[in-house]
């Protein structure tokens, strides 16, 4: 298992571990309905919609690389930064960043990953 000693090293990693768009519309998808799920048991004072949230936030994730990315999720190695790394994705997409970023991580637009930069 590699060491990464912060986020910002982290990241490049976990975006090429996310290199396919459909990976990434899949984690978009999980986050918001995760987060839907958050607000909805507090303004509606339910605390059914937390037990869901697993099935939410990882359902959508894990369905992703094993059926689309064919890797093993980097949660399962890295379970902090992964979940930090999810929601720093999705507001990256949300506020149109995240091509850029893909780019800086050697992910091209075809979802494949430049070999020379691969992590």
């Amino acid at each position: 298992m590699r060491h990464f000693p912060t986020f910002r090293d982290f990241w490049p990693f976990y975006l090429q571990e996310h290199a396919r768009p459909a990976t990434r519309a899949l984690h978009y998808a999980g986050t918001s309905l995760a987060l839907l799920l958050v607000l909805t048991a507090l303004f509606r004072h339910w605390l059914w919609p937390l037990a869901l949230l697993p099935v939410a936030g990882y359902g959508f994730a894990w369905a992703a690389h094993f059926l689309v990315e064919r890797n093993r999720p980097a949660t399962f190695r890295y379970p902090l930064w992964s979940l930090a790394a999810d929601w720093v994705m999705w507001f990256r997409f949300l506020t149109g960043h995240i091509d850029g970023d893909l780019a800086l991580a050697g992910v091209r637009p075809d979802g494949t990953v430049d070999p020379a930069r691969r992590l």
